[in-house]
């Protein structure tokens, strides 16, 4: 019976159960280097790619969705089972329907005691992180006019709220691509006053001089101002095509591909393996995310400042400054019937997004 209850696990997350993603060190991502320009990522999903079921990959609600009577009585108007007796009594309302013991409630809903609005305080939902590694033919939009695939259709559904991306990346480049519920997290990652760097394996046609990679880090002229890299290195390769493993603090649209281009070396293919201390994680197939553990968020928000969205306050101590971005989002009455029901799904596991 165990082993057919992991079987239904792996089955609705799209493997086996995996380790948290773990922020690397710059070590790290040297060998993560290694692995995508010898071809390692591509042959395990090759290995790995196979028929597999469409389950639902929703993460599971966690205490943004309390009990009525418990929020009740943590407003002071009695105690729980005087709440309950009051909810049985049909003297409560929830968005001028009647309630029912053991009900929940989300923020924005409307509670009312014998008429009168009754204000109660929720705790702000948990923030939440994934790891995406996107591969080629994918665009980074929730619409596309022209019908392409997205990469939000392979993403887990969340029980509230929606995911942001942490930047894009266009339709011919793959790896890295993180997002997040908090929209002010994501807008703090890729502001430029914080110059998170991005780590980019490219394949170029034909080698570069030592010129050419002076004047890339000096900075060459683009249509939208001066723009420069990092850090430049030689990452081997074959023939005419050659790899290099360069780093850039911005993200404007296609900056790496127009660097290279404007001095006539043709990018073949642009992986991007880092963003910030985030690397890409190895054994993490394309086309499939995991969700990030609270040490590599809090990682993260300790990357921007520590500061998160405002009028927010921590509320579980042993993540300092991840709490703090969490916030409570509305939804509204429709988005609340549709997603009634708790989902059925495994947190903090690997999806197959296929």
């Amino acid at each position: 019976m165990k082993n057919k209850l992991l079987r239904m696990a792996d089955q609705i997350s799209g493997g086996p159960t995996k380790k948290p993603v773990d922020i690397a060190s710059q070590k790290d991502a040297s060998r993560r280097f290694e692995d995508v320009i010898s071809g390692e990522f591509d042959a395990l999903a090759l290995q790995t790619d196979g028929p597999a079921p469409m389950g639902k990959r929703v993460l599971m609600p966690q205490a943004d969705s309390p009990k009525l009577h418990k929020l009740l009585a943590q407003s002071g108007l009695g105690s729980r089972l005087e709440m309950e007796a009051l909810i049985a009594q049909g003297k409560i309302t929830v968005n001028d329907a009647p309630a029912h013991v053991g009900q929940r409630v989300q923020a924005g809903d409307h509670v009312k005691l014998a008429g009168k609005p009754v204000k109660l305080r929720f705790a702000p939902p948990p923030l939440r992180v994934i790891a995406y590694h996107k591969p080629v033919g994918e665009v980074v939009t929730t619409d596309d006019p022209q019908n392409r695939p997205t990469v939000f259709r392979k993403l887990p559904r969340l029980w509230q709220g929606k995911w942001q991306s942490v930047g894009r990346l266009d339709l011919n480049t793959e790896g890295l691509l993180l997002l997040t519920s908090s929209g002010e997290l994501a807008n703090q990652l890729m502001h430029p006053r914080f110059g998170l760097e991005r780590e980019y394996a490219v394949r170029v046609l034909g080698a570069l001089s030592n010129e050419e990679k002076q004047k890339l880090l000096d900075g060459v002229n683009l249509d939208d101002g001066l723009a420069k890299f990092g850090s430049i290195q030689d990452g081997g390769g074959e023939g005419a095509n050659c790899w290099y493993r360069v780093t850039i603090s911005e993200g404007r649209n296609r900056e790496v591909r127009r660097m290279l281009e404007s001095l006539g070396h043709a990018v073949s293919r642009l992986i991007r393996i880092r963003y910030g201390a985030m690397v890409l994680p190895k054994g993490l197939k394309r086309g499939a995310w995991m969700e990030l553990d609270a040490a590599d968020i809090n990682a993260l928000v300790q990357a921007v400042g520590g500061a998160g969205p405002r009028g927010s306050a921590p509320s579980t101590p042993a993540l300092i400054g991840a709490d703090s971005l969490r916030r409570v989002r509305k939804t509204t009455a429709n988005q609340r019937k549709r997603h009634a029901g708790p989902p059925g799904s495994v947190r903090n596991k690997p999806g197959n997004g296929r």
